[in-house]
């Protein structure tokens, strides 16, 4: 880069980031502004501008409202009261936002649960919020019957629309019969900005999902980040194909429009095939996404559609390099703007001069605003390296590190409210790191960072890995990979496949007989979402362990499902011979030319 090129990133990412930490500057733990404030306010700037736009039809600022301000009503007829938390159990649709909204209205907290989850996995995750209540849609009310026999408490389970069954209620009947008028601020009163608002739900190294804090002084911040460093304006159409239980689609690109008054282009599910002519019908100028979808858009054949269209911006994570480039040429779209964070974290980075590949910058000017570190780490044990002097040490120019942020409860920016589990919350926690006495956040997350001071994510540590844009638990696949008979010992890894994002499902398997793979095929299939059932399997005569009985795991991962280098059996997750079929010389180049659909 040479040193006008520099001078110029230097003032992007000095008047952007200070924007940006302008939308937070007066936000305290301990103020009385709410997200409920905060958006009645901006309802009532624009309440006949379009909110979203779902499924052909419009549904205003004003109707969004007053369906939010139905099922806060609803909640209080229903018996609810400030403090409780409601479980949100739904597909993609604009009630999604208004159900949210309109809890946080009379004080309560909702969870927004990932609708793929069934069974224990959906039992756990009302249990660790101790949700009694929960919403959901007709189409999801066999989902929810499968976690009742697993749920600690007796669960009330609310149907919106549709028939009714299996002990359920029937909101819609409830609903007729409330006010759609806003309900005074006195439901709320006594709630803080530091305050539970939602929980949103992460993988992690326990086996099941955990629920992240989301305080209404994060959401608030979540929703604004954007705004500034998209140049998002109430002309601004957003296309919208995330999940909305995630904090990406859900809260930050609903928050950059709701912040705004501009429109959301709300789709059920992502669909590569439709995608732009979707965006034009919509007359979108700009979308949100997850790396994945930059991959699926550029394996679709190229066509007119892709220049046919309004948008001029996007923003996201998770997007490769060479994706990137490749999205640029081939639809001409050139902000796009990349982000790193997690949900619960207090470390994020955000890349507003749009370098391929990176997740931001931080110029020398600006490194007391983003405190972030980026330290050594052991390649066995996972653990930070340490000095003679007992402290971390910092990770070279270019040499991956895991990075970590100061913990600093005063500073909105620098909070780490944790999860509901407490033991969990303290586990992401590194004391006495560069002095006795300090805490830092650690992400479980390597990057690098190059001579300019521009970061890149490198992986994942610990037992979790990220395909089709989740966050899969190592555990929690074991679990139900182990739960077949004749499966002794599954150790669960992610792979690199070439061109794909994130790593594929393996598992390692030892047998203590033969298995049917086809009804192995069908019992993984039931057991796990799509997204986290093994793509490989490795079946191994004996497991090697550490000296603690703790699964390697590091040796597995290099040598991937190569069948030329490896001497155990392979075998690949055919989806259309519904089994686990060898994988030969053959099918192993097929897999990584992109041949073979993962």
């Amino acid at each position: 880069m040479d040193i006008w090129r520099r001078l110029k990133s230097d003032y992007v990412y000095i008047k952007g980031l200070l924007a940006i930490s302008a939308t937070s500057k007066m936000l305290k733990a301990d103020g009385d502004l709410l997200v409920s404030d905060d958006l009645e306010e901006k309802f009532d700037q624009w309440p006949e501008r379009v909110a979203f736009h779902f499924e052909g039809k419009d549904t205003t600022y004003a109707e969004l409202e007053s369906r939010a301000n139905r099922f806060a009503n609803w909640a209080l007829c229903a018996g609810l009261e400030k403090g409780d938390c409601v479980a949100l159990y739904m597909g993609n649709q604009p009630d999604y936002v208004a159900f949210w909204i309109g809890m946080l209205k009379v004080g309560m907290t909702c969870a927004m649960i990932n609708n793929n989850l069934t069974g224990k996995g959906l039992a756990h995750c009302l249990d660790i919020v101790d949700a009694q209540t929960i919403v959901t849609t007709a189409d999801l009310l066999e989902n929810v019957a499968t976690a009742k026999p697993h749920a600690s408490k007796r669960l009330q389970i609310w149907s919106l629309g549709g028939a009714v069954g299996d002990g359920a209620l029937d909101m819609n009947a409830l609903m007729g019969s409330v006010s759609d008028k806003r309900p005074e601020r006195k439901y709320r009163e006594g709630i803080k900005s530091g305050d539970i608002a939602l929980y949103i739900y992460t993988s992690g190294t326990t086996g099941l999902p955990k629920a992240a804090k989301i305080t209404h002084i994060r959401t608030i911040g979540f929703m604004r980040t954007f705004v500034p460093a998209c140049n998002i304006t109430k002309e601004d159409r957003i296309y919208l194909t995330l999940p909305l239980y995630h904090a990406t689609g859900g809260i930050c690109g609903v928050g950059s429009a709701l912040q705004t008054g501009a429109a959301i282009i709300l789709k059920d599910k992502f669909s590569a095939s439709s995608f732009w002519s979707d965006a034009k019908k919509g007359a979108a100028t700009m979308f949100v996404y997850i790396g994945e979808f930059g991959r699926y858009l550029m394996n679709q054949p190229p066509s007119p559609a892709e220049r046919d269209h309004k948008i001029v911006k996007a923003f996201g994570n998770g997007l490769r390099g060479d994706v990137w480039r490749e999205i640029t040429a081939r639809t001409g779209i050139e902000k796009i703007v990349e982000f790193y964070g997690s949900t619960e974290g207090n470390v994020s980075f955000i890349n507003l001069d749009s370098t391929p590949g990176a997740i931001g910058r931080v110029p020398p000017l600006l490194t007391f605003k983003m405190p972030v570190r980026l330290i050594k780490i052991d390649p066995v044990t996972e653990e930070p390296m340490r000095n003679e002097e007992g402290f971390c040490i910092d990770a070279e120019i270019g040499e991956p590190g895991e990075a970590i942020g100061p913990i600093k409860n005063d500073d909105p920016r620098l909070r780490y409210d944790g999860y509901k589990d407490q033991k969990a919350s303290e586990k992401k926690v590194l004391h006495d790191v560069f002095e006795l006495g300090d805490n830092w956040f650690r992400t479980g997350d390597l990057l690098r960072r190059d001579k300019l001071n521009y970061f890149y994510f490198v992986d994942r540590l610990g037992d979790t890995y990220r395909w089709k844009g989740e966050n899969v638990s190592t555990n929690e696949v074991a679990e139900a990979v182990s739960s077949f008979e004749g499966i002794e010992i599954a150790n669960v890894y992610g792979v690199e496949v070439p061109g794909r994002e994130g790593r594929a499902g393996m598992a390692a398997l030892t047998l203590d007989r033969q298995i049917d793979y086809a009804k192995f095929f069908e019992h993984v299939t039931a057991a796990l979402p799509d997204y986290a059932v093994p793509i490989f399997l490795r079946i191994q005569t004996q497991t090697d362990t550490t000296g603690t009985m703790k699964l390697k795991k590091v040796d597995l991962v290099k040598a991937g499902y190569d069948p030329s280098a490896i001497t155990d059996e392979l075998y690949f997750r055919d989806e259309d011979a519904r089994s686990y079929v060898p994988i030969t010389p053959e099918l192993f180049k097929d897999i990584n030319s992109g041949k073979v659909r993962l």
